[in-house]
């Protein structure tokens, strides 16, 4: 009777022991995502969704995307979760054996892009742009003016298109862009100009007109084949490919320039851009871990048939 009362008695005991060793873990969605909320005090309004885990480079820890959004507005907080699912990082660490910025010079995908200055330069700016964002207009007019007159044959700039949910025809004029690019590449640096200098006068409505207006003064441009791209979006994959780019990247606004892999997520001015160019001019004399990689070698491997020498093409230096 005693030991039959001792066992009653300690039975809650052996549920409150049981309870506390069922520890949280951060890979079981519901439970990271109120932690999410509790840590920065998000309110009800805003949507969490907590991504899968995937591998990281970080021994003893997996990544996980956490997407944090209100309508249009989002932002994604990438955050380490340690293999028992008990310690969550949030922040940026290095190898000291590789580039600072080997992560984001590992996601920058730039063959096949517009692109202006010397292919195999030792400096390389990759801009996510947004032809109806204000913003970009002034940087761009900034680049164009002194990037290439100063650095003739030092930096190659890239650019990325990344139209904003909340820009009317930013994307529409994105995949005018890209049909320009198809029929003649170097004309799209003319249409760049062009749709910046008219940011204010184009609409949703007027779009295709005014691109096809532009066109038929532009030197050989078809402007029934630029239509025909506009109307049925033949571009429009090629634009989605960016976007996904950029925000695999975090890029969560317009413009952002990555200088060989160092992100500038807000507009900066010549004199400190500059600055920032030539530290790393300096820095790639002796490091060589960042920098060009042209991607003009054409090759075909025929199963069969003798390795031929790869055909490059030559550069143009200006």
């Amino acid at each position: 009777m005693v030991r039959a009362s001792l066992l009653s008695l300690l039975a809650p005991l052996f549920l409150f022991a049981a309870d506390a060793s069922a520890q949280k873990s951060a890979f079981d969605k519901p439970t990271l995502e109120a932690y999410v909320r509790h840590l920065y005090n998000l309110n009800a309004a805003l949507t969490v969704q907590v991504g899968d885990p995937k591998p990281s480079d970080l021994p003893g820890f997996s990544q996980v995307r956490v997407r944090i959004s209100q309508g249009t507005a989002s932002q994604e907080l990438p955050l380490l979760i340690s293999k028992d699912g008990k310690k969550i990082v949030q922040g940026t660490y290095y190898d000291v054996n590789n580039n600072p910025f080997k992560s984001e010079l590992d996601k920058l995908k730039t063959q096949y892009q517009p692109a202006l200055g010397t292919a195999g330069a030792p400096v390389v700016l990759v801009v996510f742009s947004d032809f109806q964002c204000p913003y970009c207009k002034g940087e761009a007019q900034m680049l164009r003016e002194n990037l290439i007159k100063n650095y003739p044959t030092q930096v190659r700039l890239y650019f990325k298109d990344f139209p904003l949910d909340g820009h009317s025809w930013a994307k529409g004029g994105a995949i005018a862009g890209r049909c320009v690019f198809q029929q003649k590449p170097e004309a799209f640096w003319e249409y760049h100009d062009w749709i910046f200098a008219h940011q204010e006068a184009i609409t949703p409505e007027n779009l295709k007109d005014q691109v096809t207006g532009w066109a038929k003064d532009a030197k050989d441009i078809d402007v029934l084949k630029l239509g025909r791209c506009i109307d049925t979006k033949a571009t429009a994959a090629e634009v989605e490919k960016e976007i996904a780019e950029g925000r695999a990247l975090d890029v969560n606004g317009t413009p952002t320039i990555f200088v060989n892999g160092r992100r500038i997520s807000q507009t900066i001015d010549w004199p400190n851009l500059k600055n920032i160019i030539d530290s790393e001019i300096e820095y790639q004399k002796t490091a060589k871990n960042a920098g060009d990689d042209c991607g003009c070698e054409v090759k075909l491997d025929v199963p069969g048939l003798p390795a031929k020498s790869p055909v490059i093409a030559p550069s143009k230096k200006k």
